[in-house]
């Protein structure tokens, strides 16, 4: 019994042997690796520095004037409010999200009267933040969307992620003039070129306030002239609305363009999030809106929504969307949240007008400021180039990026004037 227990043994490890002369198994050796995410890189590299004056102008996260996170009072009142609600359980939401959430996030941005939310003609699914809307958005429509030619425009430059996130489920990416180096502005003449070139049906992405990363927006005049191309030529907008209030201290305002290309009848969808104008960065509280022609269309586009969420997060995240739900849907809660958001829009103005002031009053910095006013929003274009921007970092222990963004939430009262003075002798050439 023993010799042919042997036997089998030997059968065993001559087959294993001749298995490993003939297949190899994966084992990921050949791996490259990936490089890190440039501002995380950032942030990483700010945290290890000991200088005393450093300036982390990188991360796009609000500071209040003492450069640490702010929690939102109201935001805290809603979570004691969660707390003592014995209603409150950890039970799977529905797949498309908590439906008290979604309807009140879709209110906020289309507007209470608005005539799609009237007639049902909105499918709204709860997404992991604006990163998640924008990956089911993108999703969504490279299975579904009738293409002439896939591909979505992106705007030059834009969110560093929409250039990850549409080519990952399909979609290849090209781009379309947005900023002017020249005017530190809009390049509007060149953005309507490119609305008319391309093919009929194209996707166009579009930021609906505060543009990230060069806080340019068009005027409400452009926003008009960039719907009648886009009808002209039966384009689709990708809306992605990432600081509705927070951009101007309004959010009415900053969901004008919105609300406009609806009155307009120009198709689209709106990737929301609640990560800004809320300070839930972490909680990843977001929504994907299609509008559809009729409230029949509404339902088959939220019934494939579903098929696709279910097979990638299965149910959304329920504290964060509780949290919205109650501000947005209890009005003594929501004019809080709106004093709040003010508040944080408001810090981000003042310093926008200090730096220009110290710029241009008192430093005489070579060169026109205005833009620092004039753009909106959590960042700004600096316009100063890249080999400028790499002295503030490497000499000034100013953490920006390369191209010279830079977030106005980084700056406050006590670190303004020495960043001022950094970025004047960068300029002049003298750090």
């Amino acid at each position: 019994m023993a010799r042919r227990l042997k036997q089998i043994a030997d059968h065993f490890q001559e087959t294993k042997n001749k298995m490993s002369d003939t297949v190899a198994p994966e084992r990921f050796e050949a791996l490259p690796l990936a490089p890190p995410d440039s501002i995380f890189k950032l942030t990483a590299a700010y945290k290890t520095d000991t200088h005393p004056n450093k300036i982390n102008l990188g991360v796009g996260a609000y500071r209040d004037d003492d450069s640490k996170p702010w929690v939102l009072p109201v935001v805290k009142k809603a979570t004691e409010i969660l707390l003592n609600d014995p209603t409150v359980d950890h039970e799977y939401l529905p797949i498309t999200g908590l439906p008290e959430y979604t309807a009140a996030a879709a209110r906020l941005v289309f507007g209470a009267d608005s005539p799609v939310i009237a007639e049902e003609r909105v499918a709204s699914v709860q997404t992991i933040s604006g990163t998640g809307a924008n990956h089911l958005g993108a999703l969504f429509l490279s299975k579904f969307y009738g293409w002439n030619e896939k591909r979505v425009y992106l705007s030059d430059p834009t969110w560093v992620n929409h250039h990850a996130i549409f080519p990952q489920v399909g979609i290849p990416a090209a781009t379309y003039p947005y900023y002017d180096p020249q005017t530190i502005g809009l390049a509007f003449p060149a953005f309507i070129a490119a609305l008319e070139a391309a093919p009929p049906r194209s996707v166009f992405l579009l930021h609906a306030c505060a543009h990230n990363p060069t806080g340019v927006d068009p005027t409400r005049e452009q926003w008009g002239a960039i719907a009648d191309v886009m009808l002209k030529h039966g384009h689709f907008a990708f809306f992605d609305s990432a600081y509705q209030g927070f951009a101007s201290g309004d959010l009415e305002n900053d969901a004008w363009a919105v609300r406009e290309f609806v009155r307009r009848d120009v198709p689209m969808l709106v990737c929301q999030s609640f990560a800004k104008n809320a300070g839930l960065y972490g909680e990843r509280v977001g929504a994907l809106h299609v509008v559809a022609p009729s409230k029949e269309g509404a339902a088959r586009i939220k019934s494939q929504l579903s098929v696709l969420a279910r097979a990638e997060i299965s149910n959304p995240p329920a504290h964060g969307a509780r949290l919205i739900s109650l501000i947005l849907n209890d009005a003594t809660l929501f004019e809080e949240w709106k004093r709040d958001i003010r508040t944080m829009a408001g810090r981000i103005i003042d310093m926008r007008k200090e730096l220009h002031r110290l710029l241009t009053e008192e430093l005489k910095t070579p060169g026109n400021w205005d833009h620092i006013v004039n753009q909106i929003g959590m960042f700004s274009f600096t316009g100063i180039n890249p080999a400028q921007s790499a002295a503030l970092v490497e000499k000034a222990h100013v953490y920006l990026t390369g191209n010279g963004r830079i977030s106005m939430a980084g700056l406050n009262s006590h670190n303004v004037r020495y960043f001022a003075s950094q970025l004047d002798k960068a300029v002049r050439g003298e750090l």
